[in-house]
């Protein structure tokens, strides 16, 4: 795929999610999220944040905080949290069209964007019809590296496939674990809110993988 038609896809994610998002309430803004340090609004921040992070910018982070991956973020994330939520996804509605990145494939920051996304979405029963093509990138991506999340990792000897789309992979004679595309990169990305709706042999230990 190319990398015009791998940002279409974020800055397609992004815009979805930006509508919807604009229909939240304060409480909604502050529960929390599957994502279970953040809350909602902080997760909003995060990923605002890596859409305004370049490699440069990225790299002076990883110095001035010595290689404490956790502090940069942090840092990083609170820049983009605002005086109040209002602020908050209007700095997030900024970077929707953005290809700003750090030094990660562009099939990252989708991953990102669908992973984060759903950590908003799921608990405050907001559902996305995600594209079947996009969800397909991102489960190829995630079963293959472990750059952004350790995905790979987590996938090792077991033979995924998806029922609702054309996703395969990992280990050719590899327990199985099937579901939806969704479910199986939430699983990989380490969501355990998608483990129920996993089946197979291997799924509970797709389920149990740190």
């Amino acid at each position: 795929m190319g990398e015009s038609e791998s940002w279409a896809m974020v800055h397609a994610e992004r815009a979805a999610l930006a509508q919807d998002l604009a229909g939240l309430d304060d409480a909604q803004w502050n529960a929390g999220s599957l994502c279970t340090e953040f809350t909602v609004r902080e997760v909003v921040a995060h990923l605002a944040s890596g859409a305004s992070l370049s490699t440069l910018r990225w790299m002076a982070g990883v110095i001035r905080y010595r290689f404490d991956f956790d502090a940069q973020n942090a840092y990083q994330q609170a820049q983009q949290l605002g005086a109040d939520h209002g602020e908050t996804l209007e700095r997030f509605r900024r970077t929707v069209a953005s290809t700003t990145k750090p030094p990660v494939p562009v099939a990252a920051m989708l991953g990102e964007v669908v992973v984060h996304g759903e950590d908003i979405r799921r608990p405050l029963r907001i559902r996305r019809d995600y594209p079947i093509a996009t969800l397909t990138y991102v489960a190829e991506y995630y079963h293959r590296s472990n750059m952004t999340v350790p995905s790979k990792r987590r996938t090792q000897g077991l033979r995924l496939s998806a029922t609702d789309g054309p996703f395969s992979g990992g280990a050719q004679n590899g327990a199985p674990v099937s579901g939806t595309t969704l479910a199986l990169i939430m699983a990989m990305a380490g969501r355990s809110a998608y483990n129920a709706e996993l089946a197979g042999e291997g799924a509970g230990v797709l389920a149990g993988a740190e």
